[in-house]
């Protein structure tokens, strides 16, 4: 299998499966002399990490990581990082009544076509479980990011269903106020009611999701097929259930015209440009224009549900399926820090990439 790798200068790879012994990353090209501690890693991994309330999946996963290489009395060494991640609350039963058919919406049937075998546990190398490693690759990669300067990064779930927040009501500050990163509290009290409902009926809803990151300076990024914002669009599109990306006004661009898209600039009283909005989302040409860079990405609904779904099975035998187990009603929840984590995945390889230059 190909394609478990991400980045140029700043790349990981990740390894494990949902129902084996252990998930984890390996991390190179991280500078050296950089404070790197489990403490720190295990923070963003706790935003993450499954059965934390009644809206996401109920596997109870500590997620705790263990460095195993690459630090030494504290601080990186230059050398390659592996994070380690043990799998302690597997219950592949749950899959055994279900191992031979295919799952409408998973990678079931895909996997087979492609390597004429799959781990039916939970989706096995497929399932959303992988995502834990890449939040423990972005930790390291905020690291790196403080070499740039005061850059902050963060994400909010801006909507459930057909359910959207009013943005005249944000503050950053409620995102960690509720289960489900909402920066709207009147719509996270208006979500909760709705979720209940799509829980309780063994269904599942999709959301949107929005990355800012604040403070990345002008220039990083290339002008053709190393795109900041194509490099981005990559990065979230390889989370899992991601159907859709889209940087700064995205889709509704199309609706505008050519006065309205355009970012106008005045000068500063600093003497550099100032942009009059933000409809580009921080990139320009496919480099940085020092402005926020705003992301979003639209999650599909769990394929795991209680409603039975019609199907074939590996015989080639049509039959219907229902998926027990646990699973996220909205997936999309926790799709926020894995948001984040490819966000600094991506800029700290452009960080790097822009040094090298000079």
């Amino acid at each position: 299998m190909a394609g478990n790798s991400f980045g140029t200068l700043f790349r990981f790879t990740t390894f494990g499966e949902s129902h084996g012994p252990a998930i984890g990353c390996i991390v190179d090209g991280v500078p050296s002399r950089l404070a790197l501690d489990e403490a720190f890693i295990q923070s963003f991994l706790d935003k993450r990490k499954p059965g934390q309330n009644k809206y996401v999946t109920q596997r109870q996963e500590p997620d705790r990581v263990q460095i195993k290489s690459g630090v030494f009395e504290g601080v990186t060494t230059g050398t390659p990082i592996m994070l380690f991640i043990e799998n302690e609350d597997q219950r592949s039963k749950d899959y055994g009544d279900i191992k031979d058919k295919y799952r409408p919406g998973h990678a079931d049937f895909t996997y087979m076509a492609k390597y004429g075998i799959r781990d039916y546990r939970g989706g096995g190398r497929s399932s959303a479980r992988e995502t834990a490693s890449r939040v423990a690759a972005g930790a390291v990669a905020r690291r790196v990011l403080e070499q740039a300067g005061p850059i902050s990064i963060r994400a909010a779930m801006v909507q459930m269903g057909p359910h959207k927040i009013d943005r005249s009501r944000w503050d950053w500050d409620q995102v960690d106020q509720n289960p489900f990163f909402c920066p709207d509290p009147l719509a996270a009290q208006q979500w909760a009611e709705y979720l209940e409902g799509v829980r309780k009926a063994g269904s599942s809803v999709g959301a949107v999701i929005e990355v800012v990151a604040s403070g990345v300076p002008a220039g990083w990024g290339e002008p053709i097929y190393d795109k900041l914002d194509s490099d981005l669009a990559c990065a979230m599109m390889t989370i899992n259930a991601v159907k859709g990306v889209e940087i700064g006004d995205g889709f509704d661009a199309a609706a505008l015209t050519g006065e309205t898209n355009a970012d106008e600039m005045r000068m500063g009283p600093d003497g550099k440009p100032v942009f009059l909005s933000n409809h580009a989302g921080g990139i320009l040409g496919g480099i940085s224009t020092g402005q926020d860079i705003v992301v979003r990405f639209a999650v599909k609904p769990t394929s795991s549900i209680l409603t039975p779904r019609l199907t074939v099975d590996v015989h080639g035998n049509e039959t219907e399926i229902l998926t027990k187990g646990r699973h996220d009603p909205c997936v999309g929840i926790r799709g926020v820090p894995v948001g984040e984590a490819m966000m600094a995945t991506v800029l700290a390889d452009h960080f790097l990439r822009a040094r090298a230059l000079g």
